[in-house]
C-alpha cells in the first residue's frame, strides 16, 4: 500500500485516528523541511526517531551536510523520487510555498509541526488537494498511536 492508496481527506479535514494510523502504516519517505544538526531541537530529534523506525527520512535545509544517513537537500525538488509526507518544521509564513513545493513533487499529505501551521497554508493544501496535519508532531503522534516508543526524552514537545 501506498500513499496513493489512501482515502484522505484534502484540508481543511481532520484525519481521524485510523486515517492516521493508515497514513504511518502506508508512509515510506518523509522529507522533513527545516531539518536541523542540533540534536536538542525538534527538528532533528523527531525526525532522527522517525528514521528509527523504518521511515526513509530525507532532510531538506539549505544548508547542505548529512543528516539521519541521507544527503541534505536544497528543496523538496531536489529529492528526484516520490515522497509521501512532507513534514514541516519551518515558520508558519513559509508554509504556503512549503504545500506548493509538496504538490509539485508528487506529496500527498504536508505535516505542520505544532506552531507551523497558517490558515494560509492549510487554504493552499485544499487548492492542491492535500491533506494536511496539523498542531500534532509527527513522533509523539506515532507513539500515541502504539506504533512505537516515541521520540525519546524529548517526546513532550
Amino acid at each position: 500500500m501506498t500513499t496513493d492508496d489512501l482515502d484522505l481527506p484534502a484540508a481543511p479535514q481532520r484525519l481521524s485516528r485510523a486515517q492516521l494510523r493508515r497514513l504511518y502504516e502506508a508512509a515510506r519517505t518523509i522529507a522533513v523541511v527545516g531539518a536541523s544538526t542540533k540534536e536538542d531541537r525538534p527538528a532533528h530529534y523527531v525526525p532522527a526517531y522517525l528514521a528509527s523506525q523504518g521511515y526513509r527520512v530525507i532532510p531538506v535545509s539549505p544548508r547542505g551536510g548529512e543528516l539521519f544517513g541521507e544527503t541534505v537537500r536544497a528543496s523538496l525538488e531536489e529529492a528526484g523520487e516520490r515522497i509521501d509526507v512532507v513534514d514541516v518544521f519551518r515558520p508558519a509564513a513559509e508554509g504556503p510555498d512549503v504545500v506548493r513545493a509538496a504538490a509539485r513533487v508528487g506529496a500527498r499529505v504536508v505535516w505542520f509541526q505544532p506552531g507551523t501551521e497558517s490558515g494560509e497554508a492549510t487554504a493552499a493544501a485544499a487548492a492542491e488537494g492535500l491533506a494536511v496535519v496539523d498542531d500534532l508532531c509527527m513522533g509523539v503522534t506515532h507513539a500515541t498511536l502504539g506504533l512505537g516508543p516515541g521520540p525519546g526524552p524529548h517526546g513532550d514537545d
